[in-house]
């Protein structure tokens, strides 16, 4: 038993690896960049052995993925945290999610613009996508009274999401951020 523990964690320990240099050169010079044979050489492993972790490219992006999202719930859950009125709460929790956005823009394009076979809403989505809107559903259910929270929340994180791609495209007045942020919490807060 002791064996197989030791090479399970050693096969955890080179998966995680493989995701974390993926991550740090994603964030470093972008998607182009993360290429199967780059990862070999930069991890000191063969091809094969990056394939018995993930089938290519698009998995080892889905797994930065995965990772993004439990990272964005935990940033949501200590911004609602702090004691205070729930439209601060939902301030607090849209400028993490911003933050978080801007902070990682590869993971952040991993999580939603890549393509991806990770699914929302369904039974088989990961547990820290459904972390995430988790906490941003907690945070929206508390301002909205009897209406649908689900739908609103979806429309907060698809407005969120609006907010982080025209602004990393310079399609926004980048002096305005706090000023977009606080119209779209006052729609969801009166």
């Amino acid at each position: 038993m002791a064996i197989e523990d030791r090479r399970e964690r050693e096969r955890e320990a080179r998966r995680q690896l493989i995701v974390t240099t993926a991550r740090r050169l994603a964030e470093a010079e972008g998607w182009d960049a993360v290429t199967t044979r780059r990862l070999s050489t930069e991890i000191e492993y063969s091809q094969p052995v990056l394939y018995k972790h993930f089938q290519g490219m698009d998995q080892i992006a889905d797994a930065i993925a995965v990772e993004g999202f439990g990272e964005l719930a935990e940033a949501i859950r200590a911004a609602g945290a702090g004691a205070g009125a729930a439209d601060g709460a939902l301030s607090r929790i849209a400028r993490a999610y911003l933050d978080f956005a801007r902070d990682n823009p590869a993971v952040y394009d991993a999580m939603f613009t890549r393509a991806t076979s990770l699914r929302f809403a369904a039974d088989a989505t990961p547990p820290e996508l459904i972390a995430a809107f988790a906490e941003l559903h907690q945070a929206v259910a508390l301002v909205t009274d009897e209406h649908d929270a689900d739908t609103l929340t979806e429309v907060f994180w698809a407005a969120l999401h609006g907010l982080v791609t025209l602004s990393r495209t310079g399609r926004l007045r980048a002096d305005h951020d706090s000023d977009r942020l606080q119209a779209l919490v006052t729609q969801f807060t009166n």
